[in-house]
């Protein structure tokens, strides 16, 4: 059975770059999810990048160039979800983005504050743990760097798992453990990136599971690419695909 929310909430989904580009089905669920959750969900098309790529890389004009699209596209939205917490954290810097500018900090701070990472908006704000999901499956989980270190998210997404229907969580010992994809980190430094993600995934040989779940589909991204290069069963699921199941 599903929870009923504590409230209801109009919801504009922010889907992100790789949603958009790689995980079209993680997108789409996350809309399922939200919908399931009592949520009127909107996407506005002009809606482009957070910023990142540039911001990592330290071409701060650029991302505030991206960052200030966004703030325009979204100004009216009541609430941003992301089914990213590395996106989600992004958003929050806009605030280091535009501490100089009088005219835009006000805009950023209020954008951080009413921009939420999926997991950490269905358990915060809408008190929402059981979606009426069903996976049969041992599933880990990968505790992504933002929303882990940035977010503070931990437990959200454990406490939704836990009312999956069928699904038995392992915990890895890994879990916390960087996937070594960091953007263009993976791109720049692609031997000690592989070798980051290599320790992590060693320990699947040891513990046996179906699925490697995350919230962030950089991650994913990555970590499905290294298990199809090592010959591995183990299938990645977004955890917005989890919470969709029936």
């Amino acid at each position: 059975m599903t929870d009923t929310p504590t409230t209801s909430r109009n919801v504009s989904l922010f889907a992100t770059c790789l949603g958009d580009q790689l995980s079209p089905d993680a997108v789409h669920a996350t809309v399922t999810v939200l919908e399931r959750a009592g949520c009127q969900v909107t996407f506005d098309p002009r809606q482009t990048c957070c910023g990142q790529p540039a911001f990592n890389s330290g071409f701060w004009q650029e991302a505030r160039e991206v960052a200030r699209h966004f703030l325009d596209v979204f100004k009216d939205a009541e609430v941003i979800v992301a089914p990213s917490g590395s996106c989600t954290a992004m958003v929050h810097r806009f605030v280091d983005l535009f501490r100089d500018d009088a005219e835009l900090l006000p805009r950023a701070e209020a954008m951080a504050h009413k921009t939420f990472e999926l997991s950490s908006f269905l358990v915060r704000e809408l008190g929402v743990t059981n979606l009426g999901a069903r996976l049969d499956a041992r599933v880990g989980w990968h505790d992504a760097c933002h929303g882990l270190r940035e977010l503070r998210i931990k437990q959200e997404p454990r406490q939704l798992l836990a009312q999956v229907q069928g699904l038995e969580l392992v915990e890895l010992k890994t879990c916390e453990s960087c996937c070594g994809f960091g953007g263009t980190f993976s791109v720049k430094m692609p031997e000690v990136s592989t070798a980051m993600l290599d320790h992590k995934l060693d320990e699947l040989q040891m513990t046996p599971i179906d699925v490697l779940a995350a919230v962030d589909s950089s991650c994913l991204m990555q970590i499905r690419g290294r298990l199809e290069r090592r010959g591995s069963p183990v299938r990645t699921m977004h955890l917005a695909e989890i919470l969709a199941s029936r």
